[in-house]
């Protein structure tokens, strides 16, 4: 069975091309003018959304100099908590412009919230949908917040085991609000490849009855496509101008050469799983003449035995099919037959039958 949901128009589901989401996250640097730029270049990726992420550093945590709010490790190792989401975040009063200019180039945009707040700005916004981040996949008023305002959401599954993300369903669906997606996520930055897991992706929609995806975390496109392949709807990949300037996202996103190949890759992935069937396409149909079938390969006389030194079966498939070897071997030619000429039935003399003349 298969799930769909439609989010701007654009039908999201097993059947569709995938639905590629292109996270610009906190590779803006701090500069509108560059999240302008980040926005013009992913619409030109052929990306089918754009996310952005909506919380300050007080709505996201708190100030503290307690061990606990320290990151120790990876590509964040030092940060604290609030000086990360301080440098990382995309200041509200840039919203509104980043929409117009998503907007103006044809592109649907969405953001995460990250508290009610920005829900309530994103409301304000039009957002047609709403992302619901790993780490915010067990703050279940957050998520019924979202999901009160009818809009379709997608989730990402990041560290959340098989009850909390059943929790966060029946969150969903407690609110009437049957449109949303759940995407497998390996909240590791960046991801190994060994630890993408893409079949989970496959078992997180037979499971909860639902379009399913990735959000990718790996180097490269190859676990994007592999989702695809086991029938991912919905991708999502970060994004970045050049991942020499730096940004907080930037040692594992994509730059625009890279993210439109991954756009191609997965919805050729997607087109080249067609549908289950062994007729004979179209396109082929041209080739058969290349197949093998049975030619006379030595000048034969008329009464002559066929031998595997006269006839065999090569290319192109013009002759009796190969199969009839068995059949003509040891029989008469009913004529004389040239080399190169394809065999037929009525150049071999057949046996009388009983009762024949």
């Amino acid at each position: 069975m298969t799930y769909e949901i439609d989010i701007a128009g654009r039908k999201i589901g097993s059947a569709h091309s995938p639905y590629i989401i292109c996270e610009l996250s906190g590779n803006h640097n701090g500069s509108l003018e560059r999240a302008l730029a980040l926005v013009d270049a992913a619409a030109e990726t052929g990306c089918d959304a754009i996310k952005l992420q909506t919380y300050t550093a007080d709505t996201i945590t708190m100030k503290s100099d307690r061990p606990e709010f320290f990151i120790g490790g990876g590509p964040w190792e030092g940060y604290g908590l609030w000086d990360l989401y301080n440098e990382a975040h995309t200041p509200w009063d840039w919203h509104e412009a980043l929409f117009e200019r998503a907007k103006s180039r044809g592109v649907t945009i969405f953001s995460s919230p990250f508290d009610e707040t920005a829900v309530d700005l994103l409301e304000g916004l039009g957002a047609p949908a709403y992302k619901i981040a790993s780490f915010e996949m067990i703050d279940l008023p957050l998520i019924a917040y979202a999901a009160s305002k009818m809009k379709p959401l997608i989730l990402s599954t990041g560290m959340a085991n098989l009850a909390e993300i059943e929790a966060a369903v029946e969150t969903v669906r407690k609110y009437g609000n049957g449109q949303f997606v759940l995407l497998h996520c390996v909240s590791e930055y960046p991801a190994n490849i060994n630890d993408a897991n893409v079949r989970v992706v496959p078992d997180l929609g037979a499971k909860f009855q639902c379009p399913s995806g990735l959000s990718d975390h790996t180097f490269g496109t190859a676990a994007s496509i592999a989702a695809v392949a086991l029938g991912g709807c919905v991708i999502e990949k970060h994004f970045t101008l050049a991942r020499a300037d730096g940004g907080p996202d930037s040692s594992f996103s994509l730059e625009p050469a890279e993210f439109t190949a991954l756009v191609r890759d997965c919805k050729d992935a997607h087109r080249a799983l067609g549908s289950v069937h062994y007729d004979t396409l179209g396109s082929e149909r041209g080739s058969k003449t290349f197949r093998r079938s049975l030619y006379v390969v030595a000048d034969v006389k008329a009464g002559e035995l066929l031998t595997k030194d006269n006839v065999r079966s090569i290319r192109p498939g013009l002759g009796l099919p190969p199969v009839r070897l068995w059949d003509v071997l040891g029989k008469p030619a009913a004529r004389d037959l040239v080399r190169g000429e394809p065999l037929t039935d009525e150049m071999i003399e057949l046996p009388l039958l009983q009762g024949e003349l």
